[in-house]
């Protein structure tokens, strides 16, 4: 089992969007996912349907009163839990920073998750910034996938994460850290740019870059705001292919590493 961070220091590529509806479509094909919301804005949290309650986030396990697993709750989605997000997850930006080894801090959290056998994926949807929250996901995730938007600005955007992993290798914070893959959002057969952007990053990212890309779709902007994934708010629609087949491409890559 590994835990995967969705991660892209760029808001609206998508991530969130990714996130919940990758780990939808992972526990359609039966896969025992937990889906952590790491981003203070809580979206994750209500796009499956989960009210937002104080002190129901890892904001307390982060700094050392209580255990991640006392924070998970059900969703109406079989084999998908959730540890949701609240605002005093900000917070954490301030009190991690003071702890010893703050890098840590979240894989020492997150490690008896992990062990316990209770899932088979841990997707952690982090905040849109460079900050401690994304830091120490990273420091304590065995992958990373990149949503990337189909638009002009999506190399030098994605540069920018690329490179904290690296510094995460190098410095020692996390030496085992790889790029699963970088997945394409909002694509727009209608336009010369979004064929252009996937050109431009097979060629800088190769077989990093999945094959499936997620179309631009109205239906997938509206299903947050009914609380569901694109799979239970729109089943047959092409964002909710499109997320079946990234499942499945993502469970055979997890699979062949």
């Amino acid at each position: 089992m590994k835990i995967i961070a969705v991660a892209n220091q760029k808001g609206g590529v998508g991530k969130t969007t990714t996130a919940v509806n990758l780990s939808a479509a992972l526990a359609e094909l039966g896969r025992r996912t937990l889906l952590i919301d790491l981003d203070p804005q809580a979206n994750a949290t209500s796009g499956v349907g989960v009210e937002i309650t104080a002190g129901g986030s890892l904001y307390f396990p982060l700094i050392g009163r209580g255990s991640a697993s006392a924070q998970i709750v059900a969703t109406a989605f079989e084999n998908l839990s959730l540890i949701p997000a609240e605002i005093d997850l900000a917070g954490c930006e301030v009190e991690i920073a003071r702890l010893d080894r703050p890098l840590a801090r979240m894989a020492e959290v997150l490690q008896p998750l992990k062990n316990s056998g209770d899932f088979d994926h841990i997707i952690l949807d982090c905040p849109p910034s460079l900050g401690i929250l994304m830091t120490s996901a990273l420091a304590a995730a065995d992958g990373l996938l990149i949503p990337v938007q189909c638009e002009f600005y999506a190399l030098d955007g994605i540069s920018k994460i690329s490179g904290l992993v690296e510094r995460l290798r190098t410095e020692g914070a996390n030496p085992g850290l790889e790029i699963t893959g970088v997945v394409m959002t909002m694509f727009d057969a209608r336009t010369r740019l979004s064929p252009q952007v996937v050109t431009e990053l097979k060629a800088y990212y190769g077989d990093k870059l999945f094959k499936t890309i997620i179309p631009r779709s109205i239906r997938l902007g509206e299903a947050p705001s009914f609380g569901k994934p694109i799979l239970a708010y729109d089943p047959s629609g092409t964002g909710a292919q499109s997320y079946r087949q990234l499942a499945k491409e993502f469970v055979a890559r997890l699979t062949a590493a």
